[in-house]
């Protein structure tokens, strides 16, 4: 077969790789720490969505954090926020753990969740963010963080529902169609 028929034949095939849904692992799984270092237990939140975000104190989309927390006031019986600080966009989330704290709660009100400082991608990345990222993990979809603010809802079983980038506020309709 010449080169261009076999490429032809190889882009219009059907053989798709199969993903067993059953062998996945569970995002209850994955073991993270909260700002304060102590362990957090996904497992706590099955029956509500999860929105991960990965957040930064010296972006331009921090005040993205009112909106988070109004979001999580607005839909607490359905929704957990969890925002997760990364320093690997333009270096704005430079801050201790202490400080990231200070600054959520002082400039923002911030109440809901934050985790330990962590990498989102890269070969540092952390298994969270390796399972929102990766549809061999997750069994939906595949995605890069783009930058700081980046959202990606989880369902109440567990699964991945979708991905926002950054530009995406907390209160679009995007988001709040999976909490009605």
């Amino acid at each position: 077969m010449n080169p261009f028929k076999a490429f032809v034949a190889t882009l219009f095939s059907k053989n798709t790789v199969a993903i067993d849904l059953n062998t996945l692992p569970s995002i209850y799984d994955i073991t993270i720490n909260n700002l304060q270092g102590k362990p957090i237990d996904l497992k706590t939140f099955k029956g509500k969505h999860i929105l991960f975000v990965n957040v930064a104190s010296k972006c331009g989309f921090t005040p993205q954090y009112k909106a988070l927390q109004e979001l999580q006031e607005n839909y607490s019986e359905t929704l957990t926020v969890i925002g997760v600080p990364c320093n690997q966009f333009g270096s704005q989330e430079p801050g201790t753990a202490d400080a990231i704290e200070v600054f959520c709660e002082v400039n923002y009100g911030v109440s809901f969740l934050i985790t330990e400082k962590i990498e989102v991608k890269g070969k540092q990345q952390h298994p969270l963010y390796a399972w929102l990222t990766k549809a061999s993990k997750n069994g939906k979809s595949s995605s890069s963080v783009k930058w700081n603010f980046q959202k990606y809802m989880v369902s109440p079983d567990g699964k991945l529902l979708d991905y926002f980038y950054s530009t995406t506020t907390p209160n679009s309709s995007k988001i709040i169609k999976y909490l009605k």
